[in-house]
Parts: structure tokens; sequence; C-alpha cells
């Protein structure tokens, strides 16, 4: 059986803060917050749809950095693939979300997130407060 793999990025800045996205669709998740990412297209690396999600959806060009975990279960059939990443180059926007927030050491839980993405935030936390 082979899986669609999904991949999201947590863009982190310089003071440790991570970006996080309030979803606006499906109606099953509008209003979640999630760490940006998407589908990997055919004939793509998982760091190339990484940096064209992020250009869609964000606006924004990333540097990918290293992968956090393994495979995150999502719903049948689907796994997500996460890693961290710093900007490049742009301001962050909400093109397909409805807000975007940095949430910032103390406030990494200040948002509902999705169930998916709530262990990736603990695991991330502690891969930055190690630092």
């Amino acid at each position: 059986m082979s899986v669609i793999v999904v991949v999201a990025a947590v863009i982190v800045d310089s003071g440790g803060r991570v970006l996080a996205a309030q979803r606006a669709e499906p109606p099953a998740l509008a209003g979640g917050w999630e760490f940006p990412g998407g589908k990997v297209d055919p004939g793509e690396s998982e760091a190339e749809a990484l940096v064209r999600e992020c250009r869609e959806e964000l606006g924004v060009e990333v540097t990918v950095g290293e992968r956090v975990g393994g495979d995150w279960p999502l719903s049948a059939g689907y796994v997500m693939r996460v890693w961290l990443a710093t900007l490049a180059s742009g301001t962050p926007e909400p093109r397909e979300h409805l807000e975007l927030r940095w949430l910032g050491p103390g406030e990494y839980y200040d948002v509902e997130w999705l169930g998916a993405d709530l262990p990736i935030m603990k695991t991330v936390e502690s891969i930055l407060l190690a630092d």
C-alpha cells in the first residue's frame, strides 16, 4: 500500500520563535493551527516540495534544515515528514491560511494546534530548548 507524503516546515527565527499557521479549510480542520506545508508532487523531492509549499502558501523562500522525527501519522494513507527551516527571503503572509502567528518560547502552546501538529511542536520545543 502506498502512502501519500505531506511535508511541513517548522520555520524558526533567530529568537527561537516558530511560525504557526491557522487553517482556513477543510471545514473539519478550519481554525486549527499547523505548520505550513503540503503534499509532495510526483517527480519532486521532499525538500523541493517544502520550498514550493512555503513559496505558495506564505510568499517566502526558506532554507531547509534538519528533519524532525520520522514519519508522523496523519489520516489513513498519509504521513507527514517535518523539517526545521529558516527564512531566506520575504515576510510570511497568510495566502492560504486565516492567520499567521510567531510563537516564542513560553508561547508555543498559545494556539490550538491540530492533533497531528501538537506532538511535533512538543518535539520541536525540546530541540529548541536544548540549543
